[in-house]
C-alpha cells in the first residue's frame, strides 16, 4: 500500500489537496475562506492533469537534432494556462462580489447571510 501510494505521490498529493478544499467549502462560514477552499480544490485538479502529462523519462516534444522519444504530451500543461487564466478571472469576480456583499450586507459570514434574508 505505500509502495503505491509511493509510486503516485504526486496523484494522491492531488487527492488530499482537493478534501482539502471540499473540506473548506463545506466546513467555513466565511465566504473568502469557502471560495480560498475552491481554488485549492482548483489548484489541486490543476496539479493533477498536468500529472497526467508526464512521461517518465521522456523530454520536451521540441524537435531538433537532438529530439528522442518519448516526448512529454503537451497538451495538458495548455490545457491547464488556460485554466489558470480562467480561474484568475473567477477569483478577481468572486472577490469582487465578495467586497459587494460586505458592503451591502455588513458581513460574509454565510450562517449570518441566511438570518438577513
Amino acid at each position: 500500500m505505500i509502495a503505491t501510494l509511493w509510486a503516485n505521490f504526486d496523484y494522491a498529493v492531488s487527492v488530499l489537496l482537493f478534501l482539502i478544499g471540499l473540506y473548506c467549502v463545506i466546513a467555513k462560514n466565511n465566504l473568502i475562506k469557502k471560495f480560498m477552499g475552491l481554488n485549492i480544490m482548483e489548484t489541486s485538479v490543476f496539479a493533477f492533469i498536468v500529472a497526467l502529462g508526464v512521461v517518465r523519462g521522456g523530454s520536451a516534444p521540441i524537435m531538433g537534432p537532438d529530439a528522442r522519444p518519448p516526448f512529454v504530451n503537451p497538451i495538458p500543461q495548455a490545457l491547464i494556462l488556460t485554466g489558470i487564466v480562467v480561474a484568475v478571472s473567477t477569483t478577481a469576480l468572486a472577490l469582487g462580489l465578495i467586497v459587494r456583499v460586505w458592503r451591502q450586507c455588513g458581513t460574509i459570514e454565510a450562517n449570518e447571510l441566511r438570518e438577513l434574508e
